[in-house]
């Protein structure tokens, strides 16, 4: 029987239909974030000129994402996912819908602006992991991470540019508006494509203690848990102070556009060669040099900035990331799934995981805003970054001592297929 052209595409993998629903949303919300998250800190730095004032932001933003996750986690518990899912993207576009009604005085709105997006990500991204785990199998698990990169790197090509061509085209503000109105409307039909989606209800109380304790007995969970932190460290400033500083030596948004599209169709490229090339005995390589990578990279720009060398930095670790992520990814999923109770207190695995990366984050942003408060922003910032980006580079140096007794089987898998059907993250993030 011959194959049809998407399997030839795609490799031999198993598409099921919630599989490609979920992969819709994920490339819907990759498409919103792509258009608007990138200018929201170019909106509110061109308020206010601060970077105290962005820091505050985005320090709000992964304060609220962790404890949101603790009580999405609680109610995922006790209502059907799917709902969760909904929340998120409800509260994502509710934080465009503020954002559009604030207009020029968002920078005054700060700790609500960050607060609704860090509840936001907080419900979608329990949601988004957790059916991550119950639609994927093992097998087609680096299937899935590497497609919702190829997806997301897509969306990372085309929407920056085509924010920054209608901002630069519209008087002042007007095209941010027309922008953040496009991110609402994408979330809109997100939300109506969730219902699609099969109900997972959810069964049995909810044990974050137990499994935060867990990583005293469970050597692999310990060593992802650090990994995690250390991610976090570098994704927390980083997140905000690359776009800035783009703007910063352009002045021009089309300026960012132009950069997220060299580095979003680079990426794109790399997430599917790497995606039709990773072998599980490859992960840890690969994770290696990725980080390896993504740190050197940081030296291109970080004492003598050029949008030239930001162009460069840019094409270079979109290579990497896909090296890191897809892999990391995956063995995240596979330390979680062969864990005490994993079937169980799956949902306790993404809360607990999560607030590791988030304290990275929350350190990172703390950091940064204690270096720019005690010295001058000029001499201080390369520094920090400097010393903050070591972080994915770390990561090796804790998945090394991932260890499995077995191959695979057993209950590590047992959740993949739930009763209630068939069964993050990761993003092609141009930090």
């Amino acid at each position: 029987m011959k194959k049809s052209v998407i399997q030839k595409l795609l490799g031999d993998v198993e598409v099921t239909r919630d599989l490609v629903l979920l992969l819709t949303i994920g490339g819907l919300y990759a498409l919103s974030i792509a258009l608007s998250n990138t200018f929201v800190n170019v909106y509110l730095w061109k308020q206010s000129g601060e970077f105290i004032d962005l820091a505050l932001y985005n320090l709000t933003a992964v304060i609220f994402q962790p404890l949101t996750f603790i009580l999405a986690g609680r109610w995922a518990k006790k209502i059907d996912r799917v709902i969760v899912l909904r929340l998120g993207v409800i509260f994502l576009a509710g934080f465009y819908t503020t954002v559009l009604l604030l207009g020029d005085v968002a920078n005054h709105y700060l700790v609500i602006l960050g607060a609704l997006l860090g509840i936001g990500f907080g419900f979608y991204w329990l949601a988004f992991n957790v059916l991550t785990f119950e639609i994927t199998e093992p097998e087609t698990r680096d299937f899935f991470n590497g497609f919702l990169g190829l997806l997301t790197s897509f969306a990372g090509m085309i929407g920056p540019i085509v924010s920054g061509y209608i901002i630069t085209r519209m008087e002042q503000f007007t095209g941010y508006s027309v922008i953040f109105g496009i991110s609402l409307t994408l979330f809109v039909v997100a939300v109506l494509m969730s219902f699609l989606l099969k109900r997972r209800a959810a069964e049995g109380k909810f044990f974050f203690r137990q499994i935060l304790a867990e990583r005293k007995n469970n050597a692999n969970w310990r060593h992802i848990l650090h990994a995690h932190f250390f991610q976090g460290l570098r994704e927390g400033t980083f997140i905000f102070v690359i776009v800035v500083w783009v703007y910063i030596a352009t002045g021009s948004e089309l300026a960012i556009g132009t950069y997220g599209l060299v580095a979003s169709a680079v990426q794109f490229i790399a997430y599917y060669t790497v995606t039709r090339l990773m072998k599980p005995s490859f992960r840890k390589k690969s994770i290696l040099i990725g980080g390896s990578i993504l740190y050197a990279a940081i030296y291109l720009i970080v004492f003598d900035l050029s949008f030239a060398k930001l162009i460069m930095y840019g094409i270079v670790i979109s290579i990497a990331y896909p090296m890191l992520l897809v892999p990391y990814i995956s063995l995240t999923y596979d330390v979680i799934g062969k864990g005490w109770k994993a079937a169980e207190m799956r949902i306790e695995y993404i809360v607990v995981r999560e607030v590791f990366l988030n304290s990275g984050r929350i350190v990172s942003v703390l950091t940064f805003i204690g270096a720019i408060l005690l010295f001058p922003e000029e001499k201080s910032i390369p520094v920090v970054l400097a010393i903050l980006g070591i972080g994915h580079f770390i990561i090796y140096f804790f998945v090394r001592h991932v260890r499995f007794s077995k191959p695979g089987g057993g209950e590590s898998y047992s959740f993949a297929r739930q009763k209630n059907g068939d069964g993050g993250s990761t993003g092609g993030t141009s930090v």
